[in-house]
């Protein structure tokens, strides 16, 4: 089952309604599709309507017009989904000390990090949120307020992790855990690496998920291969599902030790979420888990962002593209399974519906400038984000080079200002290019971008 149900859409006549029942069809025009066709795709009701050869789809039936957004130059794919983010401590960096965990602040960050991350591209965003100790409930709480703030632009679950679930000092953290669930936390988890009895800490775990029919989602180094093997016995069968993560210690074990394990998690079902950009506060040390091995061995393997400048990783970004070319350049995967893992394995371990550029699937959609997969994530600027069939964040990149004859004799494609731009403050004039790709050599070039997120209902999201 999904993290959390969608969220109930106001009727078609309520004043300033912009949700998937309004009449209005979005007429996506000129997207290229990573088969290489190019194609009109027209939305409506939250769902893709109709895919059709450029100029072929009109508004629809039952609709006058339609909004019409022009994609020439971008790539349409389906939007990926963050599975391992950490709303109450995102953006923390910046200040010295620990984070503050007054409610007023975790919601702020937590609402800013979902909205970067929505700018990416992810439109569901799975954050794990420590319950119990000092902060009690009160950066769950936050959380979940932050999620209500962000009805219609994202969808926001929560992973209640409690440090202690074992021995005496454990006790209240059992209580704290249930509370969490019946809070409005959607998936238990932890890191039963922190605990006294790593074993009793997942026992505890499993049995409260399975009291309330809730997906796990675990953090491990998973470097102890018996602890693991202890975990895929207790977790097989166990629905909707277990995962864990970031997992870095499996690429530390001998090849042997490390197969056996992916094997058994593989048989159990459980999914592992990887974290190439860096590590998380819930994970003691760096690395990526072993991708080829784990997807070898039939382990469904997705990739999310983890610390999103927080102290764990003071330059986080929180951009599945980022984690997409990261495991393609540095750990060979194919750009398709590289993006797999970002989108279609993440959206399933968010338990959420497939998404395909097909009529009848999901409208959850990114827009990429560039031509082909690779391209994309290689030079991934310029982006337009489609939720529940509307347009909740465009980000718009301007790359400008300085007029010169090299430029001139090599016929590169000029857009958007025309031969020369006005620069305040330089002498030099300067011609825009947008998205222009196979030029970074060129030192006379000079990289200016500029991003702006635009969700029709900016007054709705609460900072």
């Amino acid at each position: 089952m999904p993290d959390s149900q969608p969220q109930p859409q106001p009727p078609s006549n309520s004043s300033g309604s912009s949700g998937p029942s309004d009449q209005a069809a979005l007429l996506l025009c000129g997207a290229r599709l990573t088969d290489g066709r190019t194609v009109d795709v027209r939305l409506g009701g939250g769902r893709i309507e109709a895919v059709g050869t450029t100029g072929s789809l009109a508004p629809g039936p039952a609709r006058t017009s339609a909004v019409r957004v022009d994609l020439t130059g971008y790539l349409l794919l389906p939007a990926p989904a963050e599975p391992h983010a950490h709303g109450d401590t995102a953006l923390s960096a910046e200040r010295p000390g620990p984070a503050s965990y007054a409610p007023e602040d975790v919601q702020r960050r937590a609402t800013e990090a979902a909205l970067l991350q929505l700018g990416h591209g992810a439109t569901a965003v799975r954050a794990h949120v420590r319950v119990g100790d000092v902060q009690g409930l009160g950066a769950l709480g936050a959380v979940l307020q932050a999620r209500r703030s962000l009805r219609g632009l994202a969808e926001l679950s929560a992973v209640a992790m409690p440090r202690l679930l074992t021995g005496v000092a454990g006790a209240d953290g059992l209580a704290m855990l249930r509370d969490a669930v019946k809070m409005g936390a959607g998936v238990v988890g932890g890191c039963p690496d922190l605990d006294p009895d790593p074993t009793g800490y997942v026992e505890a775990v499993l049995e409260v998920a399975s009291e309330h029919g809730c997906p796990v989602d675990l953090h491990t180094d998973a470097a102890d291969p018996a602890r693991l093997s202890r975990l895929a016995a207790m977790a097989g069968g166990l629905r909707p599902g277990v995962t864990i993560g970031p997992c870095a210690g499996l690429a530390r074990l001998p090849t042997d030790a490390a197969s056996r394990v992916a094997d058994q998690l593989a048989a159990a079902g459980v999914t592992v979420v990887c974290l190439p950009q860096g590590g998380c506060g819930g994970a003691d040390r760096r690395g990526t888990a072993p991708v080829r091995l784990l997807r070898a061995a039939g382990v469904r393997v997705a990739a999310g962002s983890g610390a999103l400048r927080d102290v764990s990783n003071p330059v986080g970004r929180g951009d599945p593209l980022e984690a997409a070319y990261l495991l393609a350049s540095a750990h060979g995967l194919r750009p398709e399974d590289a993006y797999d893992a970002v989108c279609a394995s993440a959206r399933t371990v968010l338990g959420l519906p497939e998404v395909r550029v097909e009529a009848g699937f999901p409208a959850e959609l990114l827009a990429v400038r560039g031509d082909h997969l690779p391209g994309a994530l290689s030079l991934a600027y310029s982006r337009i984000v489609v939720h529940r069939g509307r347009v909740v964040a465009r980000t718009s990149a301007v790359r400008e080079y300085c007029n010169s004859a090299a430029t001139a004799e090599l016929g590169l494609p000029r857009q958007g200002r025309g031969e020369a731009a006005d620069f305040r403050g330089s002498a030099a004039g300067f011609g825009a290019a947008r998205g222009l790709h196979g030029t970074a050599g060129f030192t006379v070039a000079v990289g200016t971008s500029a991003a702006r997120s635009t969700s029709g209902r900016r007054g709705g999201v609460k900072l």
